[in-house]
């Protein structure tokens, strides 16, 4: 193989390595191909990732992957993409970490754009569509509530973990904004790891506060949205904005991607109001179909906003930290998360996250659920996703959805 980059030293992080030095090309190619078989979720695409390079090739040991793995879990972004990133860095330094990253990504990008054109030109005005999205969108709730179930498992390990989630989930639900109560989630499980009492009374009577003023403001903020309903509005958000958006989201998609949706949402349906909950459920319904992380259903949400720009700047900003986090400080950022007092902290939030993601799946469930069919279809899509083990049940469950859609309506 062609030496053309300046690989990352294996003393770099820890434990001696093999990596070969690999040509840009061959190192795009690979990744493509990891991005064109990603179906499954997150623990598919880093099963495959884990198979071809530590168990068969032996790029790294075992016990350094499990190790990286955890570090990335514990940040912000997917981890089957800031893998890729990862070991394209080790391969092929700087550069080849970045080909590496959007070549996976690349599949996934390229085919939501295609889904997002279709569904504006075609999709919402034919019948046909029609039933498929109404199908696809009963069974989105239930992933939701699939994938909550698998990050709290581990996230949610004792009392005070607990009463985080259930707090934020209360929070959002009433309308405290997220940046808050997650701010104060990290700091809850901080002061507890620390048994500092006065310091845990003082961050709950703040989010007791919080609780209050915006209990006060409901009234008002009913009457305005009465007056306002939810629902595209005339002007659309900037690039910027949406810029904004996806980088803001992308720095706190702490626990995986599916914590991603209650920023989106927040940002798209509740505030910028540049499409409805409906539109946002087909997006998620539309991201489970295609080989890519979940996380891509913020294209069809910029696609939303701003047409093919909207997509790009959205996408690029909620991809950036996936990328950045490795690129210019990951051994820093593996250092850091071994201080205790910042993965308290980190916790906490992960434990906030999945509060918040649960109060979103109750609020969708209420434009996803219209009948009793619809019903049907959500509890027969969350029992197959608990009990049918296969990776492609993602795919096949919203597709059997979008179908039995079409056989409801016609």
């Amino acid at each position: 193989m062609n030496t053309i980059a300046t690989p990352l030293p294996s003393s770099a992080l820890g434990d001696p390595v093999s990596v070969p030095q690999e040509s840009y090309p061959r190192l795009f190619w690979r990744f493509l191909r990891f991005g064109l078989l990603a179906w499954g979720g997150p623990v598919a695409q880093i099963g495959m990732i884990r198979h071809e390079l530590v168990e068969e090739e032996k790029w790294i040991s075992r016990e350094k992957f499990n190790r990286v793995l955890a570090v990335y879990q514990v940040l912000p972004g997917p981890e089957a993409q800031e893998m890729c990133v990862y070991f394209g860095m080790l391969a092929g330094g700087r550069w080849g970490g970045f080909l590496a990253g959007f070549a996976f990504l690349l599949p996934g990008l390229l085919l939501m754009l295609a889904l997002s054109w279709f569904y504006i030109h075609v999709g919402i005005s034919s019948p046909l569509f029609a039933g498929i999205f109404y199908g696809m969108q009963a069974v989105v709730p239930a992933l939701i509530i699939r994938a909550i179930h698998r990050i709290g498992e581990h996230t949610l390990t004792n009392r005070w973990l607990w009463t985080i989630a259930i707090a934020v989930a209360f929070s959002q639900l009433i309308g405290v904004h997220f940046l808050y109560s997650l701010t104060l989630a990290g700091l809850v499980a901080l002061f507890a790891h620390r048994r500092s009492q006065v310091l845990l009374f003082l961050t709950g009577l703040i989010f007791f506060t919080l609780v209050v003023i915006t209990v006060i403001k409901m009234d008002e903020g009913r009457h305005l949205m009465a007056a306002s309903p939810i629902g595209l509005t005339e002007a659309a958000p900037s690039l910027m904005k949406l810029f904004a958006s996806g980088l803001r989201s992308g720095l706190l998609t702490f626990g995986g991607a599916y914590t991603v949706i209650s920023f989106l949402q927040h940002d798209a349906v509740e505030v910028g109001r540049w499409m409805t909950n409906a539109q946002f459920l087909d997006g998620l319904a539309l991201s489970g179909i295609i080989p890519a992380p979940l996380i891509i259903f913020a294209t069809f949400v910029g696609y939303l906003g701003g047409g093919f720009w909207g997509a790009i700047v959205l996408t690029v900003g909620i991809f950036l930290p996936a990328f950045g986090f490795t690129l210019i400080g990951h051994r820093y950022v593996e250092k850091a998360i071994s201080h205790p007092s910042l993965h308290s902290f980190l916790e906490g939030i992960t434990a906030g996250v999945v509060g918040l993601v649960a109060a979103t799946a109750l609020i969708l469930l209420r434009s996803a659920l219209p009948d009793l069919f619809a019903f049907g279809l959500f509890a027969t899509g969350l029992f197959l996703l608990y009990y049918w083990k296969n990776k492609a049940v993602i795919p096949v469950v919203v597709l059997g959805a979008g179908l039995s859609g079409i056989l409801v309506r016609l």
